[in-house]
């Protein structure tokens, strides 16, 4: 992005690449997306052992300054030689010459110190233009040295352990969340008789109101994924979907935020 800010709702790409949609498909819809204001892309040399990557390369080819591209490493590639080359391999399949984002897919075993040296390195020499971190707890936050620029964790109505101390440790310090898997996995949180009913109050899908949830949450960017253009329209319209007071209410009754400690989850 020009002016290097990080969109609240962006677009996913877990299984990308893995045949679950066509190539073509894929592309398009993330075309799509960036069109329709999704301009965040977040993808992982995880996913698909770069395939996911590759989806993406296509469908940002000739708009690149339109798109916050946001990528991670693996653990076993976070030692300060291997985050470096892990990072040149993304950008080759993603055929740009800088991220706007690189995360830690999630803690290993390599110091964390080490990690963020890489990190820095890669900063510096303008591979990337900033870092971060994926399934980190507040523990493992607080460990890391200053710079991390954001925090990319499981969070949705459903899922909501983050908001004990997670959540407000990451606003007091201005820290991006970001939510992945905000409308669940497998279909059964949309399902539910509180979401249907508000989705139904304000003629749209459980789906946007789950995303429309996420983005009521201060401090906190929304990367659902979808593999198909229908899907991308109603994922983009739940930007424009504003839950009411009666609305939260009723989320909160149907999934209470905690009321102690609870271990991260994470998919």
């Amino acid at each position: 992005m020009p002016d290097g800010a990080m969109p609240r709702l962006g677009q996913g790409t877990w299984r990308m690449g893995e045949g679950q949609h066509g190539r073509a498909q894929e592309v398009a819809a993330l075309r799509l997306g960036i069109d329709l204001g999704m301009t965040l892309i977040d993808t992982a040399e995880m996913y698909g052992e770069g395939a996911a990557e590759e989806v993406v390369a296509e469908a940002i080819a000739g708009q690149r300054n339109r798109v916050f591209l946001v990528s991670k490493v693996y653990p076993h590639n976070a030692s300060r030689a291997g985050v470096a080359a892990a990072c040149a391999r993304s950008l080759k399949r993603l055929r740009t010459d800088c991220l706007d984002l690189y995360l830690l897919h999630w803690r290993g075993g390599t110091p964390l110190a080490e990690t963020v040296a890489g990190f820095e390195a890669l900063r510096e020499a303008g591979y990337i233009r900033a870092w971060g971190v994926s399934n980190f707890d507040v523990d493992d936050m607080a460990e890391l040295p200053p710079g991390c620029g954001a925090n990319q964790v499981l969070y949705n109505v459903g899922t909501r352990g983050i908001e004990f101390d997670l959540l407000p440790w990451s606003r007091e310090r201005g820290m991006p969340v970001m939510a992945y898997s905000p409308v669940g996995q497998g279909g059964a949180l949309l399902r539910s008789k509180g979401l249907v009913e508000i989705a139904r109050r304000h003629e749209a899908t459980p789906a946007q109101v789950a995303i429309a949830w996420t983005l009521a949450q201060a401090g906190v960017v929304s990367i659902p994924k979808a593999g198909d253009s229908a899907h991308v329209r109603q994922n983009a319209a739940a930007a424009t979907l504003q839950l009411t007071v009666q609305d939260l209410a009723e989320i909160d009754a149907a999934f209470p935020p905690p009321r102690q400690k609870r271990s991260l989850e994470m998919l």
